[in-house]
């Protein structure tokens, strides 16, 4: 039991290292996708009828309390294997638990509102380049030119093969012919593989969590059976 239970330290403690750079990550990849200029250009330019305003902040938002959660994680397992204290070790259980719940929701969230996410991206563009096509408003030139320089795109192609007004005198020369830069394939293509890599990460800190979670309850049933074994046969002298 005494081996077994040193190999559950070093698994564990590998285990917590593994998920204190995985809650980094996610906080790093929920601060750039808070503060990145593609993402915050759309958000700034969205209507409050658009919903992506809402989405861009509760993702900040739900990220960065999920990568505290599995710091904190990290940190009670680590202590808790150092000084062999169960009471660290079932904190350590609970927030692999709380992040668990917290990583299933998020992930099916991801598999079922992804279509909604890039809708309401091409819904931002849509209306900018609308309104820039009627001379609605002279200000959402800038917000188009914005997004133009930001996805690297120009114009959105018309399914008749012409072109309108808006590119020939807001895209160079070269691009109005260049069909690979259609604005709403590239914001497609640019969020799918965003979305990707917050499919792999996701994926790859539930692996890590469920295996945490297995780790810190083998540790503590195993620390409170040695607790018994050493009370046993021992005379108390009185």
């Amino acid at each position: 039991l005494r081996c077994r239970m040193r190999t559950t330290k070093c698994q564990l403690l590998a285990t917590s290292l593994c998920v204190m750079l995985l809650g980094l990550s996610i906080a790093t990849l929920s601060t750039v996708t808070h503060y990145g200029l593609h993402f915050t250009l759309i958000s700034d330019i969205s209507l409050e009828s658009n919903s992506y305003r809402v989405i861009h902040y509760t993702a900040f938002y739900f990220g960065i309390c999920l990568s505290m959660t599995l710091i904190l994680a990290s940190l009670l397992s680590s202590a808790a294997t150092v000084r062999e204290s169960q009471c660290l070790i079932a904190m350590g259980f609970f927030c692999f638990a709380l992040a668990f719940c917290g990583l299933i929701p998020a992930a099916f969230w991801r598999y079922t509102h992804s279509m909604e996410v890039e809708g309401s991206m091409m819904d931002v563009y849509d209306l900018v380049y609308e309104e820039v096509r009627r001379n609605v408003s002279s200000f959402r030139r800038h917000e188009l030119t914005a997004i133009h320089e930001a996805f690297l795109c120009c114009g959105k192609h018309s399914p008749f093969g012409g072109t309108t007004n808006v590119e020939r005198k807001m895209c160079p020369p070269g691009q109005v012919q260049d069909m690979g830069q259609d604005c709403l394939r590239e914001i497609q293509d640019f969020l799918k593989k965003h979305m990707d890599f917050v499919s792999v990460l996701l994926g790859v800190t539930i692996g890590f969590t469920v295996y945490g979670m297995i780790l810190t309850s083998f540790l503590w049933f195993s620390m409170h059976f040695s607790s018994n074994l050493d009370r046993k046969g021992k005379y108390i002298l009185r």
